[in-house]
């Protein structure tokens, strides 16, 4: 027990030391009872010196845990639409999200994203992270501008359109699928690389709580597992998975370089057009 609070500590202060805050911060957080990774992306700088506006563009993780004071919050947000990025069996397992009635839920399923996914359930109830290597994270953000492209362009969709105002954007915990939209939007407004890492990494912060209880009962069910030959490099892996790198969403720049040069380029192959992206700019940068 002492070997697991002590992990706990130095995960911890890991999590404080390394978790870089966005120059141009403000206190984008919403504070929610039932989902900690609430953010407004608002306020970050661009190339051309504009700023996004506050209060029109938020992501998150999953919303199915939302308390009837949350959903208080949601109608004084004035939120009129939300982008699911869960598959229907989550959405089945979880359950819906809960929001004001009033509120238009655009499901856009995310899938396909490999083995890998499957092994990670696996890994969750076992303990044994051994098929879950140090670089998870980073492939996973690699594959999604591929799997989630359709939906990706489609959520470009729903943004371009000035009436779906504010919008939230989600899916389980709001670092994979969602922070790879968040990653196409900022970069098709302008915003800086440097600035789409800082804001990833603010999810280690608002997730602190969930990550290091997580972790530490990981490192419980993994010391009890037989089948954990290396003990030491599985709590590596537990680790690397939860305490999340600016590294890992390079993936997704990665392989839009790679394989398409651009940002621009990678949108114009998922059929996003120039139109739309001078309207979501309209909408979402200050003048």
């Amino acid at each position: 027990m002492k070997y697991f609070k002590l992990s706990v500590l130095i995960l911890f202060f890991t999590l404080y030391s390394c978790n870089k805050k966005p120059s141009n911060d403000f206190n984008r957080r919403i504070e929610l009872k039932g989902e900690h990774n609430f953010r407004d992306l608002g306020a970050y700088q661009t190339s051309d010196k504009k700023a996004v506006k506050k209060g029109l563009l938020y992501r998150s993780g999953t919303l199915y845990k939302l308390t009837p004071e949350d959903i208080t919050q949601f109608e004084e947000l004035g939120i009129k639409t939300v982008v699911n990025f869960l598959t229907e069996s989550e959405r089945e397992n979880q359950g819906a999200d809960k929001l004001p009635q009033e509120v238009k839920s655009v499901f856009l399923p995310i899938e396909g994203l490999g083995s890998e996914v499957d092994d990670l359930i696996i890994a969750r109830k076992t303990g044994d992270f051994s098929k879950i290597p140090a670089n998870f994270n980073y492939n996973i953000h690699k594959v999604l501008p591929e799997t989630g492209k359709d939906s990706y362009a489609k959520l470009f969709d729903v943004l371009a359109d000035e009436s779906n105002y504010p919008i939230v954007f989600h899916c389980s915990h709001g670092v994979h699928r969602t922070g790879t939209a968040a990653a196409l939007i900022l970069s098709s407004l302008g915003v800086s690389w440097e600035t789409i890492r800082e804001d990833y990494m603010l999810s280690n912060e608002y997730r602190l709580s969930e990550s290091t209880r997580r972790v530490e009962q990981l490192y419980g069910i993994a010391q009890d597992n037989p089948e954990v030959t290396d003990k030491v490099i599985n709590k590596k892996n537990i680790e690397a998975f939860y305490l999340l790198q600016p590294e890992y969403i390079d993936g997704t720049r990665s392989h839009i370089l790679d394989e398409y040069g651009s940002f621009e380029s990678y949108l114009k192959s998922a059929d996003v057009d120039q139109v739309q992206i001078e309207k979501i700019s309209e909408i979402l940068l200050e003048k």
